[in-house]
């Protein structure tokens, strides 16, 4: 099994560059996985994409070297082990907001005897080759989402979870629960700070840590300031920004 490639990013200490895809379809995914993005994440969350559409994705972003991630809807041990079974290399996972649900995610994407994940990797292991049961506890990327209130008051008990590799900021979430406007760049002063405060934490346990920004001048700024791991935009923005621009300059 080859090394995960956003391990070997992080170990240099570099940013991963993660697109984020939206859109169920896979022409659509392998345009997107041949521009160069470090790592793609399919959005099972607020994307419409349903598990019938996950896979023929996660094969498009398998033609390039691309690493594929998956957000999951939800924290529940079936779509974990599914979108890791069809050869997810990384989890996103939304609404972590306190240690149980910490180490219940990192139970359910990890085989014994650190974890409780069920044993079938049909397509994982076909592309990972005859050592994949060996390795996949240690390749497996797994992010716990930060973007509740409720986190915030238990993040350092969630950042100490064993097996937890990473977090990942959801600024409008986050902003919302924090009486804030849900935005992803520009957020108001107390979720700014938040969001500083959770990086920091970070930081200190040696956890790497990413956001999602709508822009890519967000994204280098959050990169600045230490995030590991910046998201920006989505194919379904690109491709209505792409739109908005030509007819803007057609129509003056």
């Amino acid at each position: 099994m080859q090394t995960n490639p956003l391990r070997t990013l992080w170990a240099q200490g570099k940013t991963a560059l993660n697109g984020w895809l939206a859109i169920p379809n896979g022409f659509a995914t392998e345009v997107m996985a041949r521009q160069g993005w470090d790592t793609l994440t399919i959005d099972m969350q607020h994307g419409l994409i349903d598990e019938a559409a996950m896979l023929p994705m996660l094969q498009a972003i398998g033609t390039t070297p691309t690493m594929p991630i998956v957000r999951v809807p939800w924290l529940a041990p079936g779509i974990l082990m599914k979108a890791l079974d069809a050869g997810a290399r990384g989890i996103i996972c939304p609404m972590v907001n306190t240690v149980e649900d910490a180490r219940q995610l990192v139970a359910w994407t990890h085989y014994a005897p650190q974890g409780t994940r069920s044993f079938g990797p049909i397509r994982a292991g076909l592309i990972g080759g005859a050592d994949y049961a060996a390795q996949a506890n240690d390749d497996i990327v797994v992010f716990a989402m930060i973007e509740t209130a409720q986190a915030l008051d238990n993040l350092e008990g969630i950042l100490a979870v064993p097996g937890l590799d990473a977090i990942y900021i959801g600024p409008s979430d986050l902003s919302l629960s924090l009486g804030c406007k849900p935005v992803l760049d520009e957020v108001e002063p107390k979720a700014a700070q938040a969001i500083a405060h959770i990086l920091a934490r970070a930081q200190a346990h040696g956890v790497p840590a990413g956001i999602h920004n709508g822009a890519a001048a967000a994204a280098r700024m959050r990169s600045d300031m230490g995030f590991r791991f910046v998201s920006i935009g989505s194919d379904a923005r690109f491709l209505a920004t792409g739109s908005q621009d030509v007819l803007t300059a057609l129509r003056g």
